[in-house]
C-alpha cells in the first residue's frame, strides 16, 4: 500500500516514513540530509511512498506531463507518412513518432491504416530533450500488445483528467468507484489511462449514455476528495440518474 501526504517545499521527512532497503529508489523531490539521513522536499506536492515497491517521491497531481520512457499514454494521430506515424501527445510536448510496424503481428501488408485523429495507446520508447518522442504499441521484451492494452483504439469517447488521477487510475490506488460502477453497468466498460491525462473510454453494450456515466465518474473523482463510501454513494447516483434516462 502507498502512503500519501501533502507537503510544501522544505518540509522535513523523517528518514523511518520512508522505505529503508538499499533497493529502495528515492525519486523526483526528495533531497536527503547527510547529516540525520532524513529527506527534505525540494517541491510541493503528494508524499508517495509504496512501501511494497519500495519506492519514494513527490508527486505533482497538477504539472504539465513531460513524457519519460515506459510511461502510458493516450495519443492522437495528426499526420501519416511513409513508415511512421505522427501524433499529438499534449501541448507542452514534442511530436511523437510511432513507426507503422510498431504493432503486434504488423507487417507492411497488416499494419493498421489509421488517420488524422485517430486514437492510439502506446508506451513510450525514449523521450529526450529537444527530440521527438518514440513510441510503440508492443512491449519491447516480449513484442506483444499485452499485458498493456497496447494499439488502436477504435469507438468511445476520450476525457481529459488531471496527472494526479490519471497516475493513481494506473496504480488503482483510490479508485473504488470504477470498480464498483464497472461491475454494475451493464456489459462494464473498457478504459484506457495514459500518464498524459488522458482517458479513453468505451461501453460495448451501455453505450453512449454508459461511457456518458463512466465520464461522470471520472469527473466528480477529480473534483472532489471522495473516500471509499461517498465513492459509492456516487456511483448509486451515476446508475440511478443513467436509469431515469
Amino acid at each position: 500500500m502507498a502512503a500519501l501526504e501533502i507537503l510544501l517545499p522544505g518540509d522535513r521527512i523523517s528518514a523511518n516514513q520512508v522505505p529503508t532497503s538499499q533497493k529502495r529508489k528515492i525519486g523526483h523531490g526528495l533531497k536527503q540530509e547527510a547529516e540525520t539521513n532524513d529527506f527534505t522536499a525540494t517541491i510541493g506536492g503528494l508524499l508517495d511512498v509504496d512501501y511494497r515497491k519500495k519506492t519514494a517521491q513527490i508527486a505533482t497531481p497538477d504539472a504539465r506531463y513531460l513524457p519519460k520512457g515506459g510511461d502510458l499514454v493516450v495519443a492522437q494521430v495528426r499526420l501519416t507518412a511513409m513508415e511512421s506515424f505522427y501524433l499529438y501527445i499534449n501541448a507542452y510536448s514534442p511530436q511523437a513518432i510511432l513507426p507503422q510496424l510498431a504493432f503486434e503481428g504488423a507487417t507492411k501488408k497488416t499494419r493498421p491504416q489509421l488517420k488524422s485523429n485517430d486514437l492510439v495507446y502506446a508506451k513510450v520508447v525514449s523521450a529526450q530533450k529537444n527530440m521527438e518522442i518514440e513510441l510503440s504499441c508492443v512491449s519491447p521484451s516480449t513484442g506483444k500488445a499485452e499485458p498493456d492494452g497496447l494499439g488502436p483504439l477504435t469507438g468511445g469517447m476520450l476525457f481529459d483528467v488531471s496527472l494526479g488521477l490519471a497516475d493513481r487510475l494506473l496504480k488503482k490506488q483510490g479508485v473504488a468507484a470504477l470498480e464498483e460502477l464497472g461491475s454494475r453497468l451493464q456489459g462494464g466498460f473498457e478504459i484506457a489511462v495514459g500518464k498524459n491525462g488522458k482517458v479513453w473510454v468505451d461501453c460495448p453494450e451501455a453505450g453512449v449514455k454508459g461511457i456518458c456515466a463512466v465520464g461522470r465518474c471520472l469527473r466528480e473523482m477529480d473534483e472532489y476528495e471522495l473516500k471509499e463510501k461517498e465513492q459509492k454513494k456516487l456511483v448509486n447516483r451515476i446508475l440511478t440518474d443513467l436509469e431515469r434516462g
